[in-house]
């Protein structure tokens, strides 16, 4: 375990998310996924449609966060072309602080 106190809550923290998501999982992976053009269809009848619903769930919240990334990065970039020698030393001062955070004991 971590020795600093900090560093330890923050990882309590996740612990204690982690376990939330955990839980409300089996009732959202049940949910049939948000379809806005589709008419509502027949709920799952056995586990395998009802596994196949959850799978076909998380790939479109997949495919969700991919884009998402893939704007946010696009936007970085033309963030960092248009205002270089800031970038750099905010990644630089990014770079110390990660670097005292993780410093050597």
């Amino acid at each position: 375990m971590a020795t600093d106190p900090t560093l330890s809550r923050e990882l309590n923290a996740l612990r204690e998310e982690l376990s939330t998501a955990r839980r409300e999982r089996p009732e959202t992976a049940a949910s049939p996924p948000r379809e806005s053009s589709a008419p509502p269809s027949d709920p799952p009848k056995d586990s395998a449609e009802k596994d196949s619903a959850a799978d076909e769930h998380i790939r479109e919240q997949l495919g969700e966060f991919i884009d998402e990334a893939t704007q946010f990065f696009a936007q970085a970039e033309k963030s960092i072309a248009a205002h270089p020698a800031q970038s750099v030393v905010g990644a630089l001062l990014v770079g110390i602080l990660v670097g005292r955070l993780l410093g050597r004991r």
